[in-house]
């Protein structure tokens, strides 16, 4: 049995760690097509794509980055090491669009956070699977997104239409609030 397959028969509040499970419901229009789900923090989408193996993938709608999908884990066991690092997945997530001073700014406001809930579950996954904490994650999330060829991931017709703007049907209209002092 896979390190993911045992994760799952644990049936941990993954929502403590950013990784709540549930299926992909409507999809956003960046979401691979072929993704399968590890877990979601709000929109952002944990996933494995089969084209790249074990790699672990994370999917935002919200990117502050220039791209919607980009790794952060080479297999689920370096994920998990990720998560025990980090304390949840989310400081993992953000290393797209961060230097850093940012990341390390947010690895202080996560671990303050961190709650006896979410300390007891990175305890069970550190002791279940025999695993320590990942040494230096920022250096290791970046390392794996510089040398990362994207072309083999698939998208919808949708994310084409909209990255390219040859979308008739999505239309932009702005919104004007009137401020009343």
């Amino acid at each position: 049995m896979d390190l993911f397959e045992k994760y799952k028969k644990l049936n941990i509040n993954g929502e403590l760690i950013s990784l709540e499970y549930r299926e992909i419901g409507d999809p956003y229009f960046c979401y691979p097509i072929n993704a399968k789900v590890i877990g979601f923090e709000g929109t952002i989408l944990y996933c494995f794509l089969p084209e790249y193996g074990d790699m672990v993938f994370a999917v935002n709608p919200e990117s502050f980055a220039d791209m919607y999908v980009y790794p952060i884990a080479s297999n689920f066991e370096d994920f998990i090491r990720l998560i025990l690092a980090c304390g949840s997945a989310n400081p993992a997530e953000q290393v797209i669009w961060m230097n850093k001073e940012q990341f390390n700014e947010h690895l202080t406001d996560e671990k303050q956070r961190e709650t006896k809930q979410q300390r007891e579950i990175l305890s069970l996954l550190q002791s279940e699977f025999s695993l320590t904490p990942m040494i230096n994650p920022f250096e290791y999330v970046k390392a794996l997104q510089k040398a990362f060829d994207y072309s083999k991931i698939r998208y919808s017709d949708e994310y084409y239409d909209l990255i390219s703007g040859n979308n008739a049907n999505f239309e932009f209209e702005p919104v004007f609030i009137e401020i009343k002092k």
